[in-house]
């Protein structure tokens, strides 16, 4: 199908959240016109960063009313887009059906609209690489886009933790189904990696683990990521230019998924060592890290470490189609640091004397 034009409409689904603002921001600096997707446009405290962008002032970004549980909320948005961002979390992962059916939601009006050429749904590096038997990735270590979740094994189950990545496959697979049928629409996958760096409203601390992660280590407290994995990440510019650069690129095809990650990797504790070596201004006093898990678990840290540190991240299919040099770790923790101090007003714990 067609690459959406420069400067056409794009409609951009979960726009309030983290990544959604920042696929908003960058969007409208390229000189396209918006169509911001959000529960309530009337909730100036997840929508005012939004109202306050130029765009919305000039007219070239539009707010739009729309809840993906109820069909035909985006008849009438998607009517004239010539692109669809599918940035949007559902209401839970651990209904496979509920989850075919937002999907449906967002596919019968992309239909109905008969000018949208092309979606970018975002999913998730869970897609890739979470397993419910950690070994998997002893035996296949290197990740990137054609590696999937071992989806045979019978435990890999909602109750066992894999909601959130078997819901992505099967999003990622009933939009590409979709546009493969119509064939008047091509759907193609981003698969972020752990997104860091600056929220755009103080709302959005809270609605993505590794910023909020963060303010907890701003503020005395922080605990060890599940099965000790590092941070594998992305900075959430980066993010956005990737789910833009997919939407305009000719060399895409329906149902490829591309993975979204700088290939960097860091520890959890070494990321809140990083915030006194990258702004030693704020004297910032590092909490130890708290370890939740039960003994058997932390009897096997220095084996899941090891079997983390073994893995092999590419990023080589993005960056044969895209333009993009990703951001650093450092730049992205400092960044976030800041607009964590800046526009949520959190209280930084300082070291005495």
């Amino acid at each position: 199908m067609a690459a959406v034009p420069r400067g056409g409409i794009v409609a951009v689904t979960g726009a309030a959240g983290f990544i959604g603002g920042w696929v908003v921001r960058r969007l409208l600096d390229r000189g396209y016109r918006v169509r911001a997707c959000v529960r309530d446009v009337d909730d100036d405290n997840r929508t005012g960063f939004l109202k306050r962008m130029p765009g919305y002032a000039s007219g070239r970004l539009t707010l739009h009313a729309a809840d993906l549980d109820h069909a035909g909320c985006f008849d009438t948005i998607f009517r004239g887009c010539h692109g669809v961002c599918h940035v949007s979390h559902v209401s839970t992962y651990d209904d496979a059906d509920y989850i075919r059916r937002t999907c449906d939601h967002i596919v019968n009006s992309i239909e109905q609209a008969e000018t949208v050429s092309r979606v970018v749904v975002t999913s998730s590096i869970a897609a890739v690489i979470s397993e419910v038997d950690i070994q998997e990735l002893v035996r296949r270590p290197v990740c990137y886009e054609d590696r999937y979740p071992d989806e045979q094994n019978p435990k890999r189950t909602a109750s066992r933790g894999q909601g959130y990545s078997i819901g992505k496959v099967i999003a990622q697979r009933a939009f590409a189904e979709a546009a493969e049928a119509s064939g008047q629409w091509d759907a193609i996958t981003c698969c972020p990696a752990d997104n860091v760096g600056p929220i755009q409203s103080a709302h959005q601390k809270d609605m993505g683990p590794w910023q909020h992660i963060i303010e907890g280590m701003l503020t005395g407290q922080y605990q060890q990521t599940p099965a000790y994995r590092p941070w594998m990440v992305v900075d959430v510019r980066d993010d956005a230019d990737c789910h833009i650069g997919l939407l305009e690129s000719v060399l895409v095809r329906n149902g490829e998924r591309y993975i979204a990650w700088s290939t960097e990797q860091r520890n959890v504790e070494d990321i809140c060592a990083s915030i006194d070596r990258l702004l030693p201004e704020l004297r910032h006093a590092a909490p130890p890290v708290t370890d939740p898990f039960p003994e058997r678990i932390q009897a096997r840290e220095a084996e899941l470490r090891a079997i983390w540190a073994g893995c092999e991240l590419r990023n080589d299919r993005i960056r044969a189609i895209l333009p993009i040099r990703f951001r650093s770790m450092d730049e992205s923790i400092r960044d976030c640091v800041e607009s964590l101090i800046s526009i949520a007003a959190v209280k930084v714990a300082t070291r005495q004397g």
